[in-house]
């Protein structure tokens, strides 16, 4: 089950024909835990989840169901269809996974509060075991959460919704319920939230600043003096001036070719962005492995 600490969106490596690189996904996934992060989740945005097949997703849920770091390893579904979500998470759930990222289907303009409770509800109804983190994502799905509609969920399902990924950044500096995981979408949030009674964060840029995160993170809970929060918030700043999956799949290709696939309509930057981050990053004295250097 997951629990308070720092995660990372996965990145989805893509071989040149356009499928998942199921093995690779799982070794980066794997490094990123290695190196300090308490887990990762597969198929959010990030990992480019809504492009990438079902019959796929299964292989990578199949290949991780006995993997050492399986209790590590944290499902997003990605889905527009409910029956394809539904139908994914039962299938899960058969390989023991039961916590699930969800955000609400997006492309159409109707979503309304009584819409998106109700498609948690049928979800529930389903699979009454689940585990669901929210996700607050309005640029992607294109719908907020407000605190109200996320009580009447935590309200109506105490034991299936246990909190929320917030992209938004609507929920997570006001809204206080008991026993709930909070987790902003941004490390530059981490410690603010911390503050403010979160759980950690989710973030697609802990894919490299996953010792910078955890360092924060760990001095917080040990009471020490924040020595990292500086550099690390500067560092999500200038991945923010950028597309962050176009951004991190060329940024992490200077270190292995592997990532320099992404699925379309994503492009990678071009050479004149992706010299700009580098340069910028350097300045940081961040190494594409993410360690600070020395």
């Amino acid at each position: 089950m997951i629990k308070k600490g720092v995660y990372a969106a996965g990145l989805s490596i893509i071989n040149d024909d356009y499928t998942l690189n199921v093995e690779s996904t799982i070794s980066h996934a794997a490094s990123l835990i290695n190196k300090g992060l308490h887990g990762v989740f597969f198929f959010g945005s990030t990992g480019q989840s809504q492009l990438i097949s079902i019959s796929e997703k299964k292989n990578l849920i199949s290949k991780i169901a006995n993997h050492k770091l399986k209790n590590h390893f944290f499902l997003g579904t990605g889905n527009n269809s409910l029956k394809e979500t539904i139908d994914l998470i039962r299938y899960s759930c058969e390989y023991g996974f039961k916590d699930f990222l969800i955000m609400p289907p997006a492309y159409y303009k109707g979503n309304t509060d009584k819409g998106v409770f109700e498609f948690y509800k049928t979800i529930i109804s389903k699979v009454p075991k689940i585990k669901i983190i929210l996700y607050n994502f309005e640029k992607l799905s294109g719908y907020k959460f407000s605190p109200e509609i996320v009580t009447k969920l935590t309200e109506s399902y105490p034991d299936n919704i246990i909190g929320c990924k917030d992209s938004s950044y609507n929920l997570f500096e006001k809204l206080k319920i008991k026993n709930f995981l909070m987790f902003p979408g941004s490390e530059a949030k981490l410690l603010n939230g911390l503050e403010l009674g979160c759980a950690g964060c989710i973030s697609a840029i802990t894919n490299v600043t996953h010792s910078l995160a955890r360092k924060v993170f760990d001095d917080f809970e040990k009471k020490m003096k924040q020595t990292h929060n500086e550099k690390l918030i500067t560092v999500r700043k200038v991945f923010d001036k950028y597309n962050l999956i176009s951004a991190l799949h060329s940024y992490m290709s200077e270190k292995d070719e592997i990532f320099s696939n992404v699925l379309p309509p994503l492009v990678l930057l071009n050479t004149d962005e992706k010299n700009k981050l580098l340069n910028e990053l350097k300045k940081l004295q961040l190494k594409v492995n993410g360690e600070l250097a020395a």
